[in-house]
């Protein structure tokens, strides 16, 4: 099976996340980067006025592979404006996806991002994986967003995240009779 990681990260633990799990699935990987420098004020103007960002690279299409992994934080309950450019480029020539993120969670989990999805893609994902550091940090006194902000993967975490989202990755896929991923 082919395989397309394109992750993008603001503070590092996505393209951490996303780099490995590339070497585990054996998966090409795309990093993606942004024209102007990105703020903290950005991130909440662009969310607040659905801006969609100049990213780099280009991509034209994906058919070449069975499966699209996008890998990116989510903000505010919405996903990176970044990966929106991508979702706008590839909705037409987008085949089977998968959506994983690490991101803060200190105000709890991402209820409407299966929705966000589907709506920007125009199909559901065959998996989504939303995972916090506040769970990784200890649960008193509660993770706050300063917390999960200023939070960087360490090799450990890096390494069980990976696990987990192959594990359920696989459940996903081969429940849906989709294909099984290598490994």
């Amino acid at each position: 099976m082919k395989i397309l990681i394109i992750s993008y990260s603001f503070t590092g633990n996505n393209d951490a996340l996303a780099a490995t799990l590339a070497s585990e699935l054996k998966a090409d990987h795309i990093k993606v980067t942004e024209n102007k420098l990105r703020t903290t004020g950005k991130i909440f103007f662009d969310i607040l006025l659905n801006r969609i960002p100049e990213v780099n690279p280009k991509i034209e299409t994906v058919k070449n592979y069975d499966l699209v992994i996008f890998m990116g934080p989510v903000w505010m309950g919405k996903i990176a404006t970044p990966l929106r450019g991508y979702f706008k480029q590839l909705k037409t020539t987008m085949g089977k996806y998968a959506f994983v993120s690490i991101s803060g969670g200190a105000d709890g989990p991402n209820i409407k991002l299966r929705s966000e999805l589907h709506k920007r893609i125009g199909k559901e994902p065959a998996a989504l994986i939303d995972m916090h550091i506040a769970d990784l940090l200890p649960p008193e006194p509660k993770p706050e967003r300063k917390d999960t902000s200023d939070y960087h993967l360490r090799e450990e975490d890096v390494k069980s995240l990976t696990n987990k989202i192959v594990k359920i990755l696989r459940e996903d896929l081969l429940d849906q009779n989709l294909f099984i991923l290598a490994g």
